[in-house]
C-alpha cells in the first residue's frame, strides 16, 4: 500500500495470515527522555504538529526544562507552555489576527492536555478539571474559528448525555457517509481532531464522542468504563442515523488504542457499523497479564484464564503488595495501574486486574459483520501482540495491516507517523464507504 506498510492478508474468509516475520530497521529509538512512557507521551504531542496541535520548537523547548520522571515537573512545565499560547491565543483575537489565535488556542489545548496526563494518581486532584477544562476551552475557541465547521452536540445515554463533536465535509446537509471515531484508555476527544480533519479532507461527516471512562464522561460525571460497550455506541448510533446529512447505509466506526476491544465489541452486536478499524486490535484486555501469571504456576501449559484470576481474587493482598513495589521502579507500570484505578473507579491495583475479566471478543468477534481493518505495530509498546490472533477469529470480509518502523510507524496507534497512519486506514476505508 505505502511503504512501512505491510498487507499481510485481505480476505472475505477467514484464511490466515503468515505471522510477520521481520521488523525494518532501524527501530526508533527513544526520542527525547530515556523513559518509554514519558518518551511516548513526547511523541504523543509532537504527533498533534501534523494538523497544527503543536509545535516543534515548543515541544522541545518545554520537553528540555523537564526533569527526569518527575511528574509536578511535567505538570509545571507544560502548564507553563499551555498558559503561554492561551495568552498569545487571546491578545491576537483582541487586536484581530483571528488566524495566529486560531492557531495559539490549537496549541494550547494540546499542551494543557499533555500537561495533565500524569495526574491521575489522585483523581481528587483538581488540577484534573482545570487542565482538561482548559484544554477543552481553548479547543473550542479555536474550532469557532477553523474552516471546518465543528457542531458542539449531546447524545442521549441512559440517565444522561454523552458529549460529541460533529465535522462536516461541507454546508450541502446533504447525505454522506459518517466515521465516528472513539479513544481509548486515557485520550479525549480534542485530541481527535487530527483524525477528523483527515475524515472531513475525504469527504466524510465525522462524529467523535466521549463514552463511560473517557474525557469528560469521567472526569465530570464520574462514570466510569464498561465491558459491554455496545450499550455506549448503540445510542452514538442511534443519534447519528436520525441526522439528514447522514448516510445510514455508510457508517464507519473506528476504535483507537483500548477503542480497539471497544470498537469491535460494539460492532459485534450492531450491525448498522459497515465498516470497522481496530487500531490496534484488541483480542483480550487481560491478554499480557494472563500471560505473565501463568509463568508463576508450575505448569502453566494447563493453567486457565480463569485460574489466573481466581489466583488474583484470592492473594489481592499479595498482588498489591507485588504490584506496589513494580509501580515505583517503571513509569509505564505506575501510570498504567493509576490510570486504571482513575477509568475504573477501583481502589487497588488487584482491583484494576480484575476489572479485565469480562473485556474479551471470546464469543463475541465472530459476529462481527463489518468489513474489519486490523492494525498491527510492530513495535506496539502498550497492546501489542494480539493482532494476529484477532484476524484469526473473524469471519466477516477482514485486512490485517502491519506497520513496520522502516519510518517510525510500527509504535502503538503509529504514533509518530501521522501521514502513513492517515493514508493507508482512509485509503482502505475509501474503499468501503466510497465517500
Amino acid at each position: 500500500m505505502c511503504c512501512g506498510v505491510l498487507v499481510i492478508a485481505s480476505s472475505g474468509t477467514d484464511t490466515t495470515p503468515p505471522a510477520p516475520d521481520v521488523i525494518l530497521k532501524p527501530s526508533c529509538s527513544p526520542f527525547m527522555v530515556d523513559d518509554p512512557e514519558f518518551d511516548f507521551e513526547l511523541k504523543r504531542t509532537l504527533s498533534s504538529m501534523y494538523s497544527k496541535g503543536s509545535d516543534l520548537g515548543e515541544v522541545i523547548g518545554t520537553a528540555s526544562r523537564i526533569q527526569p520522571l518527575n511528574y509536578e515537573n511535567w505538570y509545571t512545565e507544560w502548564t507553563k507552555t499551555a498558559d503561554h499560547f492561551k495568552n498569545v491565543g487571546d491578545t491576537a483575537f483582541e487586536r484581530g489576527h483571528l488566524v495566529s489565535a486560531h492557531d495559539a488556542w490549537l496549541r494550547a489545548q494540546t499542551y494543557y492536555r499533555t500537561a495533565e496526563f500524569f495526574l491521575h494518581r489522585n483523581p481528587d486532584d483538581p488540577r484534573i478539571l482545570t487542565s482538561w477544562k482548559n484544554s477543552v476551552d481553548t479547543f473550542r475557541k479555536a474550532m469557532e474559528l477553523d474552516q471546518v465547521h465543528m457542531e458542539i452536540v449531546q447524545i442521549p445515554y441512559e440517565n444522561t448525555t454523552l458529549p460529541g463533536y460533529f465535522y462536516s465535509a461541507d454546508n450541502s446537509g446533504e447525505k454522506k457517509p459518517l466515521l465516528i471515531i472513539q479513544t481509548g484508555y486515557d485520550g479525549t476527544q480534542e485530541e481527535l481532531y487530527s483524525n477528523a480533519l483527515e475524515g472531513v479532507r475525504r469527504g466524510y461527516n465525522v462524529l467523535t464522542f466521549e463514552g463511560p471512562g473517557q474525557g469528560e464522561v469521567i472526569r465530570v460525571q464520574k462514570i466510569p468504563f464498561r465491558y459491554d460497550w455496545e450499550k455506549v455506541v448503540g445510542p452514538v448510533l442511534d443519534y447519528a442515523t436520525k441526522r439528514p446529512d447522514v448516510d445510514p447505509d455508510r457508517i464507519g466506526l473506528w476504535g483507537i488504542s483500548m477503542g480497539g476491544y471497544l470498537a469491535p465489541r460494539a460492532a459485534a452486536f450492531d450491525h448498522r457499523i459497515r465498516a470497522l478499524i481496530a487500531d490496534s486490535a484488541i483480542y483480550d484486555m487481560a491478554h499480557e497479564q494472563v500471560s505473565q501469571f501463568r509463568q508463576g504456576f508450575p505448569d502453566p501449559q494447563n493453567v486457565t484464564r480463569e485460574d489466573v484470576f481466581d489466583f488474583i481474587r484470592e492473594n489481592k493482598d499479595y498482588i498489591n503488595k507485588d504490584m506496589s513495589a513494580r509501580m515505583n521502579n517503571s513509569t509505564s507500570m505506575d501510570w498504567a495501574m493509576t490510570q486504571g484505578m482513575y477509568v475504573f473507579g477501583v481502589p487497588t491495583p488487584a482491583d484494576v486486574m480484575l476489572t479485565y475479566e469480562p473485556y474479551t471478543l471470546e464469543g463475541v468477534i465472530d459476529k462481527i459483520q463489518a468489513s474489519t481493518l486490523v492494525c498491527e505495530g510492530v513495535s506496539d509498546s502498550k497492546l501489542g501482540g494480539q493482532s494476529q490472533i484477532f484476524y484469526e477469529a473473524l469471519k466477516c470480509p477482514k485486512t490485517y495491516l502491519v506497520f513496520t518502523d522502516e519510518y517510525c510507524a510500527g509504535e502503538h496507534c503509529q504514533m509518530g507517523a501521522s501521514a502513513l497512519s492517515y493514508q493507508a486506514k482512509f485509503d482502505w476505508l475509501d474503499e468501503q464507504l466510497h465517500p
